[in-house]
């Protein structure tokens, strides 16, 4: 991939990150940490599967991933590294 592809796909994945308040409550919530989608629902507000979808989302995305994927109950979730540098400019806009 280009250099100039690779900026296309940073600012495609911004934008579909802004466009779903979901989507951006949960890079925005889990941020540095790990946490569980039931933790992302009370800092949001949102409901449990808004935040399930948006976590599913993101996942295949490569934006989040699940530390603990064969768990059913207790799922945890981190940023990726190209979750982080999202966020990094999520973060710039906010201002």
């Amino acid at each position: 991939m280009s250099e100039k592809e690779s900026k296309q796909n940073f600012w495609s994945l911004i934008g579909y990150i802004k466009v779903s308040p979901a989507r951006l409550n949960c890079v925005k919530i889990i941020s540095l940490e790990y946490k569980m989608p039931t933790e992302i629902v009370k800092e949001s507000g949102m409901r449990i599967t808004q935040i399930s979808n948006a976590l599913h989302d993101l996942k295949v995305k490569g934006i989040v991933f699940c530390l603990n994927e064969d768990n059913i109950k207790g799922r945890l979730y981190q940023n990726t590294e190209l979750g982080l540098k999202l966020l990094e400019e999520l973060n710039k806009t906010k201002k």
